[in-house]
């Protein structure tokens, strides 16, 4: 409740108290509420929202529960409520029951508007951490994301990213030389595990129209700040998409927001419910870059408020950066337990007229130790409160009222239809397309040079065999003209050189008798074949 230009968060239980106000001027130096379950943390919670509201001042909750989701209405009177009410004093400053501003978001699209964002807005460290990646796995990541921007392909969705993951671990010594070494196996190992976060949920949450953060600094026209609350009753079982998107929520203020300094209230505030779910498992670098936005983002004019059960759940290099607390009862019936106790107590500028240690242990329903920023930014010193109640609803909301609520929002029609632009996964699907229509042209290119060659083969070897025929036709002709010749010369010679033995025979044989005729006739013959052919070969 606004009194005075302060929040009054708290009546003191003690009448020398002066009760627990949070000056909105301090407001963005963020904050703890913490408590065991069933102690108030909810109520605190609202009556905290409902502050800012009224501020003008726009605010996000995480609904883990359902139950936030009732400051949608106005609260219903009732025989403890009056109680609280007399109790407190409020008649006096003007309490009314009244519903507020809210605009619900989900990121299942189930319970509340669709809430989106995209694979590269996301991140490979934020993106590691949800799908639970070891060191090289998540540098391989990171190798990706690199790939993706050098070649100017958007991931927008989790096809994309599947898309680009199938395409280096498919061209992985392509890309080698300028990447280093890319595993198949361990590329292989991330397509798996983002597989396994579609069937979770992330094939819807990843996805445009993604949100603009811009769009949750709006306030209504009476001048009240707009509480955006995100259903996570279903999200929460999941809790590595549940931290990881509400760190991407921190880390996008914190790059999209500019420098404002000290102002006079938080441009915006978050409440962070089940806060310890941001921090488990969270690697060294990643809780070194969550303290770096809880440190810087307070010049952005962004108030952070972490809910919690138990405030060992925050790390030391966080909790260090919340200024103002709120500590509901805590249990401690282990000896760990009561250190926990005590450290939580000494975190607190101490109150002489109380042990804070004790007073933490024996706080009711309802009631906290707050400490407070004084104007100067000094811890303010703790007092034991009673919370004030709510003006809007304890409970949560029918599912008519959320559908009306959701339906009405302005920015309804403006992410309630995803939409599919083209992105990594298109472009892959051409680019594959492409190289599987050059492989099949240079194949049927190669089947018809082959072709060509087979037939200019053929050809040549049909040339080569006429030309060997008529070789052989040729030389088989010469060799027939040879030997009709030599068949010519031979009768010609036999013919004369019988001719001439015998004239020759009977010109000896007249000499010498009859048997030299005789004689003479044989050697002249003889004789005269003889001459004639020695002169043919000549």
């Amino acid at each position: 409740m606004v009194m005075d230009g302060e929040i009054w968060v708290g009546a003191s239980t003690d009448e020398e108290g002066s009760g627990a106000f949070l000056l909105p001027q301090m407001a963005n130096r963020h904050g703890l509420i913490a408590g065991a379950t069933g102690s108030g943390k909810t109520v605190t919670l609202k009556v905290l929202a409902e502050s800012f509201s009224d501020m003008g001042v726009p605010v996000f909750m995480a609904d883990v529960k359902g139950d936030i989701a009732g400051m949608l209405n106005p609260g219903t009177d009732s025989a403890d409520m009056q109680a609280r009410i007399d109790r407190f004093g409020l008649r006096e400053h003007g309490f009314s029951y009244r519903g507020y501003p809210v605009t619900f978001w989900d990121i299942f699209g189930e319970k509340g508007i669709q809430l989106r964002t995209t694979i590269s807005e996301m991140g490979p460290t934020l993106l590691s951490r949800i799908l639970n990646l070891n060191d090289l796995q998540s540098s391989l990541l990171t190798i990706a994301f690199k790939i993706a921007d050098d070649n100017d392909l958007l991931l927008i969705d989790t096809k994309d990213l599947k898309a680009l993951l199938s395409y280096i671990a498919e061209n992985n010594k392509e890309f080698a030389e300028d990447y280093g070494n890319i595993a198949k196996a361990s590329i292989n190992t991330i397509l798996r595990a983002v597989v396994a976060l579609e069937l979770e949920g992330g094939e819807t949450f990843f996805g445009e129209t993604a949100l603009n953060i811009t769009d949750w600094f709006s306030t209504t026209t009476d001048g009240r700040g707009m509480i955006h609350v995100l259903d996570s009753e279903s999200l929460i079982n999941n809790g590595k998409l549940y931290s990881t998107f509400l760190l991407w929520l921190l880390s996008e203020l914190f790059e999209t927001l500019p420098e404002v300094g000290d102002l006079d209230k938080p441009r915006m505030v978050f409440f962070f419910d089940e806060a310890h779910l941001l921090f488990n498992g969270t690697s060294k670098a990643l809780l070194e870059k969550i303290e770096q936005v809880v440190k810087l983002i307070r010049s952005k004019g962004v108030g952070v408020y972490f809910c919690t059960q138990n405030p060992r759940d925050i790390p030391d290099g966080v909790l260090a950066q919340l200024g103002n607390k709120i500590e509901h009862a805590l249990h401690a019936y282990t000896p760990a337990e009561q250190k926990a106790v005590r450290a939580a107590a000494m975190s607190f500028r101490e109150n002489p007229k109380f042990d804070t240690y004790e007073t933490i242990m024996g706080l009711g329903t309802g009631e906290a130790v707050v400490s407070f920023l004084n104007d100067d930014g000094t811890p303010g010193i703790c007092e034991r409160v009673a919370i004030l109640p709510p003006r809007c609803s304890f409970g949560s909301i029918s599912d008519a009222d959320r559908d009306r609520a959701v339906k009405g929002s302005l920015l309804y029609a403006k992410y309630a239809k995803a939409v599919d632009p083209d992105s990594a996964y298109e472009f892959l699907q051409r680019k594959g397309l492409e190289e599987a229509e050059a492989r099949e042209q240079e194949k049927e290119q190669a089947l018809a040079d082959k072709e060509a060659a087979r037939q200019a083969a053929a050809e040549e070897k049909a040339a080569q065999r006429a030309a060997d025929k008529e070789a052989r036709d040729r030389e088989r002709e010469q060799k027939r003209v040879a030997n009709v010749k030599k068949r010519a010369v031979k009768n010609v010679g036999s013919s004369v050189a019988g001719t001439v033995g015998r004239e020759v025979g009977k010109s000896v044989g007249s000499q010498f008798g009859k048997f030299g005729k005789t004689l003479g006739g044989n050697v002249g013959a003889s004789l005269g074949r003889g001459i004639l052919s020695t002169l043919f070969k000549m």
